[in-house]
């Protein structure tokens, strides 16, 4: 039989497009059924029963399989894939036999008959009925279905109805068939992931590290400094002082504000949420080089609590890290865990992979973990509960980041020390007063529609979490915290935490330089308070990395000059006492966050910390003026930080 000798009516169903509302889709559309447990039985077990009996699937299984299907809202077939009991290969085969129609377990990329547009609605739409033409090696153009989650006497309806069909249709399995049109979409979507913000929203994408504006600004202060500085040099270098300070000073002034402010409560019941309630719900985790913590990863993302049938894990690496690639082989990867290739190509960074991923994604909420995270098990229903209690401008919820290593080292001990003072003090009232929130590295969940909006990461942009911060808040959304933390560990060497800070910095400077651009723009954005905050925030933390040791070093010349009986100008005493101020209330108001923040297991360590903070202090700043010269040498290289298995805490 050939395509001439179908009816206008099967011919229909052969051209409609791929991911549309076209006849098949129609067709393929499940019939209202009773509802429950009873409901499966009475309307689809006699068309399961074959297949069951094929695939060796026992009453008891079934039973069970069945009644979870109702429990989570969802359907027996999704549930049956969700066990691991069978591969989808298997299943797909089987009802293809049942049914008398060929089954193809591969799809060549090449032989699909589709537009790159149809392929990136394809790989978008998340319909449970997917169907595409292939044409075999006969000639013939063949419609292929992946009938995913769809009642099966609706197939076999389908067919009985259009028995010129039978011949002719192909069944396969819904992630051969992604896998077939992401083959055929991969250039177009690393293009996308590459260059898809900055086509989009240039003005909101750091591939250019400063704008022509900027240039011009820039060059035009630096030349009437130079000019100031050869005519007035005191004048000059006291309104440097004052300037600078001034961004030192309000940043202890926001830490002040911050102390003691209530971390957000984990609300009571969340295990008791009926699964039927939640959504669909998307993991992403960016991988390269961590061969070393993939067992670990797989284990803490297994102890998440949430449907499987209603879960996704997309495992992102570059696809010519063959340690990472080989290491995830090495597992028997449960159905719903994926793994995403991102074809290699600069800038070589982890918000350009995701930007490749999040095509792909199926959940109306998505969230990003880092290889080495522990995430909580109940952290994802949390962050749900709060979304549904926050809004639609609710965009993005961050979970707290705790570091679990801190008994291994000096470094890891004030990283722990930071990372309380900042997300169990700085950021919840941040949030508290629904201001810009600098996201951390991992454990933010978003809402993917705002995600899409906005124009996801910016692949350019070497700390893509607090850019993305910043966007959200000038598009109108919100982001808030939520209490149940993510584990993870500290560098526990200098040579693997300079480059992780100097990346940071790097990444801070890149954000406000591109948020400067338009200054007047960005305030009426994000209104008064957020502006302000946003000066602080990314300017102020490195400006005061950055002259920390000068103010230190002014004050001990000052006072060395003062203690010989030189004399010394009325002004620069002044200044003098400004900075003793500026740099005993910036160690104050650093040890008062991070004390209140810390729970008190944890403070017995308090007096190490205050000891060797200014040492750690004076590391940061060796980072943040290395961090000017990265920016300046190479702006979108990403250093990595390699990551170890965990040797602290055990799971959150």
């Amino acid at each position: 039989m050939s395509l001439m000798d179908l009816t206008s009516r099967d011919r229909q169903i052969l051209d409609s497009p791929p991911g549309r509302h076209g006849p098949l889709r129609q067709a393929l559309e499940p019939a209202p059924v009773p509802s429950g447990l009873m409901g499966f039985f009475l309307s689809e077990f006699d068309i399961w029963r074959p297949i069951l009996v094929r695939l060796c699937i026992s009453s008891d299984v079934v039973i069970k399989l069945a009644a979870r299907a109702v429990d989570n809202g969802t359907d027996f077939q999704s549930e049956l894939l969700a066990s691991n009991l069978i591969s989808e290969d298997d299943l797909f085969s089987a009802i293809g036999q049942e049914f008398g129609v060929g089954f193809m377990a591969e799809i060549e990329p090449d032989r699909l008959v589709m537009k790159p547009e149809d392929c990136a609605l394809f790989l978008r739409t998340r319909s449970k009925h997917l169907h595409v033409k292939v044409v075999e090696r006969d000639g013939r153009a063949h419609p292929v279905i992946a009938p995913s989650g769809m009642n099966l006497s609706t197939l076999k309806g389908l067919l009985r109805r259009q028995k010129a069909l039978v011949p002719l249709l192909r069944i396969t399995t819904p992630r051969a068939l992604r896998r077939a049109v992401l083959e055929r979409s991969r250039m177009s979507l690393a293009a996308d992931a590459r260059n898809g913000l900055y086509e989009r929203m240039p003005d909101c994408s750091a591939r250019l590290v400063i704008s022509a504006r900027q240039g011009v600004f820039i060059g035009a202060v630096l030349v009437l400094l130079m000019l100031a500085a050869a005519l007035a040099t005191s004048a000059v270098l006291l309104s440097a002082h004052v300037f600078f300070s001034l961004f030192f000073l309000a940043c202890v002034g926001l830490r002040f504000a911050a102390t003691r402010s209530p971390p957000p409560v984990t609300p009571p019941g969340l295990e008791a949420i009926p699964p039927a309630d939640l959504p669909f719900y998307s993991v992403l985790v960016a991988l390269h080089g961590e061969a070393e913590v993939i067992p670990q990863l797989l284990a803490a993302l297994d102890r998440l609590v949430w449907p499987r049938s209603k879960l996704e894990i997309k495992l992102v690496c570059e696809a010519d890290d063959r340690q990472t690639l080989d290491a995830i082989g090495a597992h028997r990867l449960p159905h719903h865990v994926e793994v995403i290739e991102v074809p290699p190509g600069l800038p070589r960074t982890k918000p350009k992979a995701l930007s490749f991923a999040v095509p792909l994604v199926k959940g109306d909420y998505a969230v990003l973990y880092d290889a080495e995270d522990r995430p909580h098990p109940l952290q994802l229903l949390e962050a749900w509960h709060r979304f549904q209690r926050g809004g639609e401008a609710l965009a993005c919820v961050q979970a707290p980041l705790e570091i679990s290593n801190a008994g291994r080292g000096l470094i890891p001990l004030l990283f722990a020390f930071e990372y309380a003072a900042l997300f169990r003090g700085l950021l919840p009232w941040l949030s508290g007063r629904r201001v810009v929130l600098p996201l951390g590295g991992t454990s933010n969940h978003f809402r993917v529609a705002a995600l899409d909006e906005v124009g996801g990461w910016d692949p350019y942009n070497v700390t893509e979490d607090a850019d993305l911060g910043l966007r959200l808040v000038r598009f109108g959304y919100r982001t808030e915290t939520i209490s149940l933390p993510t584990l993870e560990d500290a560098p526990e060497t200098l040579s693997i935490w300079l480059p992780q800070r100097t990346r940071w910095f790097k990444g801070w400077c890149q954000t406000w330089l591109v948020h400067m651009r338009d200054p007047a723009m960005l305030f009426s954005d994000v209104g008064a308070r957020s502006f302000v905050l946003a000066q602080i925030l990314y300017a102020g933390l490195v400006v005061s990395a950055l002259i920390h040791p000068l103010l230190i070093a002014f004050a001990l010349y000052l006072g060395a000059q003062i203690a010989l009986g030189q004399p010394t100008l009325g002004w620069k005493v002044t200044l003098l006492v400004v900075d003793v101020l500026n740099i005993v209330c910036g160690y104050l108001s650093f040890f008062l966050l991070g004390w209140y923040s810390l729970r008190k297991p944890d403070r017995k360590a308090f007096w190490r910390v205050v000891t060797f903070t200014p040492v750690y202090w004076m590391m940061m700043s060796f980072a943040a003026w290395r961090s000017l010269l990265h920016l300046w040498r190479r702006p979108h290289h990403w250093e990595k930080t390699p990551h170890f298995r965990a040797v602290g805490r055990g799971p959150a």
